[in-house]
């Protein structure tokens, strides 16, 4: 069986208020921030568009990713949106 690793991005609206994340099941994962499961940050700030995401096969390798792009600068972020969605459509209908 072939594991699989998702970081992504979750936005509030176009170039508002972002998170970043990793998860193993990434359909789950963004339907819990839409539906506000959890209080906290994604909840208080209504972050709830998936805007990117990268599949990893090993965990070590998305948790390095995630860490990494948490300590970017919020340019690089939107540009690491923006190259993949320039539209900020939120991808979570296009999830396999």
């Amino acid at each position: 069986m072939r594991h699989r690793y998702w970081v992504y991005l979750m936005a509030s609206k176009r170039n508002g208020t972002l998170y970043v994340g990793m998860t193993n099941d990434l359909p789950r994962r963004v339907h819990e921030h839409e539906e506000k499961s959890f209080s906290g940050f994604t909840a208080q700030y209504d972050v709830n568009l998936l805007v990117w995401y990268e599949e990893h096969r090993y965990v070590g390798n998305a948790i390095q990713r995630e860490k990494n792009i948490k300590h970017w600068p919020r340019a690089w972020k939107l540009k690491l949106i923006e190259d993949l969605n320039p539209e900020w459509d939120d991808l979570d209908l296009h999830l396999i």
